[in-house]
């Protein structure tokens, strides 16, 4: 389970170096394999393989000439690459898609239970604003009935 968030920095080549206390995790999720992809909210989404997988075939099996489906599946999985980490834990952010998420040199690595979402710094600022104003609200957010913290 991959959760928390951690500002991290993109070196000069667009490589992300994974905190070592997700490595290990992530390595043993996927044996190595990942999978990352654009999400409509322009973050990136970094999987497991294994846990990309249904996710996958659960948007191909959506109707294609419902502009709604085909929209997200061009996002979703026309964007959907394979990774791998290299020798030392980074994994290699391609330019289309470092350009579609808007990143520079600091992004934000958030652990989402499943998978990461990668973010701009500045996207993940805005997204933490959005949050703290929809919590704001008396009414709690659907599945949130009846919790406490």
């Amino acid at each position: 389970m991959f959760q928390g968030a951690a500002q991290l920095n993109l070196d000069v080549k667009g490589r992300l170096a994974i905190p070592a206390r997700h490595r290990d995790a992530l390595a043993a999720a996927g044996g190595g394999r990942l999978v990352l992809t654009a999400h409509p909210h322009r973050c990136l989404l970094l999987y497991p393989e294994p846990a990309w997988e249904p996710i996958r075939d659960k948007i191909l099996a959506a109707p294609s000439f419902d502009p709604r489906s085909a929209a997200a599946k061009r996002v979703l999985v026309g964007n959907a690459r394979a990774e791998e980490t290299d020798s030392v834990g980074r994994i290699l952010i391609a330019p289309e898609l470092r350009d579609y998420a808007g990143f520079e040199k600091q992004v934000w690595l958030v652990g989402m239970g499943s998978h990461f979402e990668i973010w701009s710094d500045a996207g993940w600022r805005r997204q933490h604003e959005t949050a703290f104003d929809a919590l704001a609200s008396d009414v709690p957010p659907p599945g949130f009935e009846g919790m406490s913290l």
